[in-house]
């Protein structure tokens, strides 16, 4: 079975292009995520592509040093894997190379099919300061609300009750940034500095302190899925990619007491992994729904009259210690 992290939802609000065409190119990040950002620019049929600009939520990066002179311009965006399922669709309309690391390629389309992703076209809007193509999401934040929204997320994922993800600046969140601070000895200002994301997301990322995570002891990546109560019902989301030894805190909405894991381990292609015949899995007995890609599902009741994939989840209590961790080992 296929496991890719794919990401649901983001629109790219880019209207008609700049009239400043000589001015610098900007991104603005009006997600609640931070975004790793890889930019097309096509001129007279040949795409060039570059990456990759990271962009927290709430800032605006110029990337490009001169002049913008494309015709047109394509984006594709990533979320670190923290996020789980986050809202960047992978369906556009351009496959287009791109590396790993830092990159710049004269040719985009001129290259492995494996080394390709979906970009999606984005024309520029005018601003003051030149070309600007706006990241947004259906709760169309702006910049202050974007980055509130951010590191709100965060939050939630590394522990801290800072729901609901609104931008808003409500006493939950306070209280919760406040804890944050003193938890790690920071000061009051920190939560307006530079590198503010990068503390959010390593604490995110730690299986120390508060929460659940996920910790990968494998030498394979591995793809999980967490469910979780609310309103009375199980919801099942996934999947959440976990790289060998690291891990990873998924997105808990409300406060949990129990919540259901399941996780396979994947090939470099994202297919199932198997030993002896058997998939390298880690659940339990708990059956609910899974499916191909990203899923967010409601009801799992029936999955496969539905057509959905069924899977054993191991229920973890949350209640037994203040940090809950789930590893995965080889046999």
């Amino acid at each position: 079975m296929i496991r890719r992290l794919i990401a649901g939802c983001l629109a790219f609000a880019a209207v008609c292009i700049a009239t400043a065409a000589h001015a610098e190119l900007t991104l603005c990040n009006r997600t609640s995520y931070r975004m790793d950002v890889a930019l097309g620019l096509e001129r007279r049929a040949m795409v060039e592509t570059r990456g990759w600009f990271t962009v927290d939520p709430g800032q605006c990066r110029q990337v490009l040093d001169g002049a913008y002179d494309a015709d047109m311009s394509y984006i594709h965006a990533k979320t670190p894997a923290v996020y789980g399922s986050s809202p960047l669709p992978q369906n556009g309309n351009a496959d287009l190379c791109v590396r790993e690391t830092t990159f710049q390629i004269a040719d985009g389309r001129g290259c492995p099919v494996s080394q390709q992703v979906k970009f999606t076209a984005a024309r520029p809007s005018d601003s003051p300061k030149g070309p600007v193509i706006n990241l947004a999401e259906e709760a169309d934040y702006d910049d202050a609300q974007a980055r509130l929204a951010g590191i709100q997320r965060l939050l939630v994922i590394a522990g801290y009750d800072a729901n609901p993800i609104d931008g808003i600046q409500g006493g939950k969140t306070q209280a919760a940034i406040a804890k944050f601070l003193a938890d790690r000895k920071l000061p009051a200002d920190a939560v307006n500095g530079a590198d503010f994301f990068a503390t959010l997301l390593t604490a995110a990322q730690s299986p120390e302190g508060h929460g659940f995570a996920w910790c990968n002891d494998t030498t394979y990546p591995v793809m999980a899925a967490i469910g979780t109560t609310e309103a009375g019902a199980i919801v099942t989301r996934g999947w959440y990619r976990v790289e060998a030894g690291q891990c990873v805190r998924p997105d808990m909405r409300g406060e949990q007491k129990k919540i259901y894991s399941y996780a396979e381990a994947v090939d470099d292609k994202g297919a199932a992994l198997k030993k002896n015949g058997v998939a390298l899995a880690w659940g339990g007995e708990v059956p609910l729904c899974t499916r191909d890609g990203r899923f967010e599902l409601a009801d799992n009741k029936d999955c496969a009259a539905r057509g959905l994939n069924s899977a054993n989840y191991a229920e973890v209590d949350l209640t037994k210690e203040p940090a809950s961790t789930v590893r995965f080992k080889e046999p």
